[in-house]
């Protein structure tokens, strides 16, 4: 099982990854755009990096699943981390809206909203990272 655990480890770090970069590549794209700058190459890396971010998450789900029916499923830490869990995969879904309109030159926010935005993934993964590491109840 400690293999397991290794690669959702290695598979979760690689999907925040992208839940962490890819919010930064749509600021770009929208200052750059407003600069008049050519971001089509953005539009090219934004839809490769939600493909790879989204096989990450898909990992780093099917792996915690067979961690689960490993080592049972109890403990309210382990309920709160799932809700958590299920906070960022609506995230990122949240980013693929964000991704569709980019890729339909309509990504119309500004670039300090998407600075900000970049934020929420941090503020689920806190906690997460909290119940599973202190374990509090």
């Amino acid at each position: 099982m400690l293999w397991v655990k290794m690669f959702h480890i290695l598979a979760m770090t690689s999907w925040m990854a992208g839940i962490f970069y890819l919010p930064r590549i749509f600021v770009h794209y929208v200052e750059g755009k407003e600069a008049g700058q050519d971001v089509a190459r953005l539009q090219i890396m934004g839809r490769k990096l939600y493909g790879f971010m989204s096989i990450m998450a898909i990992f780093t789900l099917g792996l915690g699943l067979w961690l689960w029916l490993g080592y049972g499923f109890s403990g309210g830490w382990l309920h709160a981390k799932l809700a958590f869990v299920v906070l960022l995969m609506g995230y990122h879904f949240w980013c693929h809206s964000y991704l569709k309109r980019m890729q339909a030159d309509v990504l119309d926010r500004s670039g300090r909203y998407f600075r900000l935005f970049n934020e929420l993934p941090l503020l689920i993964f806190i906690p997460i990272l909290i119940f599973v590491v202190v374990k509090p109840f």
